[in-house]
């Protein structure tokens, strides 16, 4: 049968919102002060900085889910660079186990 999916194709946001999309996570210097960037590159503009690695982490899944939610409602294409991670049962990707 397959996923469910909208009027444009596109599968519900929960997929989108499971995909484990690359996470690059690095130490930037702005005006002498380093900070950490942790970034999704495979989603636009999906970037944070924070003082630690955590709190850079933590804002950037925030992040992640608003450009999600963006993209969504703008009914824009979402990448989906790798299958989710967790099974969403009849609403989501087929175990493949």
């Amino acid at each position: 049968m397959g996923d469910p999916a909208d009027e444009c194709g596109r599968r519900p946001l929960a997929y989108y919102e499971s995909v484990p999309y690359l996470l690059v996570l690095e130490s930037v210097e702005r005006g002498g002060e380093w900070l950490r960037r942790a970034e999704h590159p495979e989603l636009p503009n999906c970037v944070a900085e924070a003082h630690s690695a955590l709190e850079a982490l933590d804002r950037l899944e925030q992040e992640r889910l608003r450009v999600l939610r963006q993209l969504w409602d703008g009914g824009v294409q979402i990448p989906v660079p790798r299958p989710p991670l967790r099974d969403l049962g009849a609403s989501g990707p087929r175990s493949t186990a």
